[in-house]
């Protein structure tokens, strides 16, 4: 599956196996040939099952039938023995000039080592972050950005055409809020009190964007108070607004008194906000092909023409004044309203239509990247894609679960209504952009990340970037101290690397396009992080225990080429990442 004309092992095995299989018996399409690597050097390098999937069509042993396979597997070049092990295992080793004779692919392939035609060029779309612009990104949306951004880079490498999305939340509730907010804010610089309600946004960017407002048009936005408590409690300001009727009845009001000058307000706030989330993950190393807009689908007519299309297909009925989709006719615990009874449209209705609006473009594959609190939008979704005839199989929903920021052992809040809040850009700041990706994407996105600040920081082996980081300086603080031509390491002769250590780090250098392949295919970007802090681990036991720079000149190039691949897949690795990789540290 790589680039080169040299193999891919695991599938030049299976492809093998899938020979022997139909040597002794014809094998089921359903039967898939896959091979695993080995945990132990002592079983080989790669281990197969086929004889166990066997065992039950053919009613024979799983050990008799690998004895069989084994005799039927065509010879190659690169195999040195199998064996049979445990309950039926085949057990492969590599011939160690196999091993060797792989230096030259990764030193040739330089930046291009990893990648792969597996995803065949097929377009594929990756939503992520999509965060309501009502405030700066906190860490919270730093772990959806960096696995979203992660992935996207994860699947580009293994050759899938990648469009990077962020879907723009500039149509809901939530914009009018931060409008409300703003307004208030900007009133109160002007002396004009009025009771600010406890559930808008009360972080220091509204009273931020509140002062711009001022600065740059005075007073034209003040008006009195008297109409904008029309229709709420006449003690409101005794009592406070603590409840979202008595906020939707404020931004109603908001609206009457501010008539065209809303737009402009909203506007403003939707544009301040974005732009700096833009620059945030700009800083982040995170960018977007695309920023799509939801108020797109409704000046486009997009929605109706969904929620048209929904009709016509008879999933639609009228309940309470409000038109309801059949939601329970694809797994949903309950009907979901698309259009209330003052006509506007639900969010549900508005994505159903950004859903149709990404297969009409084209893609063969739609990946969201969501918070896990979205677990039980996944059914309405792909239900509503079924109602219009779409494969919902086409759309991968990945859940990331939150990550929990500590400081000092203590947890540290992160509600965005309240302020209260740690943003991303103070997280970057802190711990630096690279620790801040690389502890994003170590653990399993459907997994709960704590992130202990005082580790990211720290320069220690316990420290998982740094300690990456650091192999990758000391492979070019030896070849720095070298004053040879890196093309004589492309040519060197790797027959001397033959200690077991030697072995196993060629061994993880051919995993390397595995692992990539496998990340993309369980959009898991982890994988990558497991992989180059076990690398790294490894050349840190040979760096700490071998000389490179010996009088022998031919050890000494076969060492520099090792080494100087191990390099180059760290390179290759921490970039898939998002992670820089110094030369000193």
């Amino acid at each position: 599956m790589t680039s080169s004309a040299y193999p891919n092992f695991k599938t030049h095995f299976a492809e093998l196996f899938h020979q022997a299989g139909n040597n002794i018996t014809t094998l089921d399409a359903s039967i898939r040939i896959e091979l695993a690597r080995t945990k132990q050097a002592s079983h080989g390098d790669y281990s197969c099952n086929l004889a166990m999937q066997l065992a039950k069509p053919l009613h024979k042993n799983p050990r008799e039938i690998a004895g069989l396979l084994i005799d039927a597997l065509p010879p190659s070049p690169y195999l040195e023995k199998v064996e049979v092990a445990g309950a039926g295992f085949i057990n492969l080793f590599l011939k160690n000039s196999a091993k060797q004779q792989y230096l030259q692919q990764v030193l040739q392939s330089k930046e291009a080592f990893g990648n792969s035609d597996f995803g065949q060029g097929k377009k594929i779309q990756v939503e992520f972050v999509s965060a309501n612009p009502t405030g700066p990104l906190h860490v919270g949306h730093g772990r959806g950005a960096a696995i979203g951004a992660s992935l996207s880079s994860i699947l580009a490498a293994a050759g899938f055409n990648v469009s990077r999305e962020f879907y723009v939340n500039d149509a809901g509730r939530q914009m009018d809020i931060l409008t409300l907010s703003t307004w208030l804010r900007y009133l109160e610089l002007n002396n004009i009190r009025a009771p600010f309600p406890e559930n808008a946004y009360q972080g220091d960017y509204v009273k931020t964007m509140a002062q711009l407002i001022q600065q740059a048009h005075a007073q034209r936005y003040v008006h009195q108070p008297g109409l904008l408590l029309e229709d709420l409690p006449e003690n409101v300001h005794e009592t406070g607004i603590n409840t979202d009727e008595q906020l939707d009845t404020l931004i109603a009001n908001a609206k009457k008194i501010l008539g065209q000058d809303y737009a402009y307000i909203h506007n403003f706030v939707l544009t301040e906000q974005l732009g700096d989330c833009r620059n945030d993950l700009m800083e982040f190393g995170v960018e977007f092909d695309t920023w799509f807009s939801e108020q797109s689908l409704f000046d486009n007519g997009l929605v109706a023409h969904t929620i048209q299309l929904l009709e016509k297909k008879h999933y639609l009925y009228l309940q309470d004044g409000a038109i309801w989709f059949r939601s329970t006719d694809f797994g949903d615990e309950k009907d979901r309203v698309v259009q209330r009874e003052n006509d506007q449209f639900t969010y549900f209705a508005s994505d159903i239509a950004y859903h149709l609006n990404k297969f009409e473009r084209g893609f063969d594959q739609v990946i969201n990247i969501w918070g896990a609190d979205h677990h039980g939008y996944i059914s309405r979704v792909k239900g509503a894609l079924q109602a219009l005839e779409l494969d919902p199989a086409k759309l991968e929903i990945a859940l990331v679960q939150f990550a929990v920021l500590y400081r000092d052992g203590k947890k540290a809040p992160m509600s965005t209504r309240s302020g209260e809040f740690v943003t991303l850009r103070e997280l970057r700041q802190e711990v630096g952009k690279d620790a801040a990706r690389f502890f994003y994407v170590m653990r399993k996105s459907d997994q709960h990340l704590d992130f202990d600040l005082d580790l990211a920081k720290s320069q220690s082996n316990e420290n998982p970037v740094y300690y990456v980081q650091y192999a990758h300086a000391r492979v070019c603080s030896v070849l720095a101290q070298w004053d040879g031509d890196m093309n004589d390491l492309v040519e060197a002769n790797a027959e001397a690397l033959s200690s077991p250590a030697e072995l196993a780090l060629l061994q993880k250098l051919i995993d390397f396009p595995d692992t990539v392949e496998m990340a993309a295919k369980e959009f898991s970007p982890h994988l990558i992080a497991f992989y180059l802090r076990e690398l790294a681990s490894e050349f840190h036991s040979y760096y700490n225990s071998t000389r490179f720079l010996v009088p022998e000149i031919p050890l000494q190039h076969a060492r520099l080429a090792l080494i100087a691949s191990i390099r180059q897949v760290l390179n290759n690795g921490l970039r898939l990442l998002g992670v820089s990789t110094p030369d000193k540290m």
